[in-house]
């Protein structure tokens, strides 16, 4: 009964962390120099599937290879590999003496489209966890009839 609960939290605690990651994204949509030298650059959440299950479930072969979903966790944050984006601005402190300068890979409407994402991930796995919730608590009121 309580697994439907860790799955659910494992996905709003994984939501939550893509919508921070977003929202650094966006504050550093403009940033051009970093302490590591250059523009900011984009970073991305990795999920994965978590490997936890209780041990009733790995006692069979059948139940091993049929074992139901455990939730997700975070693997890593990455870097975005595409290149920064180049403005010709020769009046810039940061420009080269071409006259370009190099912005971050941030696209804010990619960014505000992933924001809305996440977001409408976060609130489905909040509605599972309440219906979770509301299963349990029926489940407490047959006990008491």
């Amino acid at each position: 009964m309580f697994a439907s609960f860790d799955i659910a939290a494992s996905g709003l605690t994984a939501q939550r962390l893509r919508l921070d990651v977003i929202a650094n994204n966006l504050a550093n949509a403009e940033t051009t120099r970093t302490a590591d030298g250059g523009p900011y650059v984009r970073q991305l959440v990795v999920f994965a599937p978590r490997e936890v299950a209780p041990f009733s479930y790995f006692l069979g072969a059948a139940a091993a290879a049929q074992a139901p979903g455990h939730g997700v966790r975070v693997e890593g944050i990455v870097l975005d590999p595409s290149p920064p984006r180049r403005v010709y601005q020769p009046g810039h402190p940061d420009a080269d003496e071409a006259g370009y300068v190099l912005y971050p890979n941030v696209n804010v409407v990619k960014e505000m489209v992933d924001m809305i994402s996440a977001s409408r991930a976060y609130e489905a796995n909040a509605a599972a966890f309440n219906a979770a919730k509301g299963m349990a608590l029926k489940a407490l009121e047959l006990g008491r009839r």
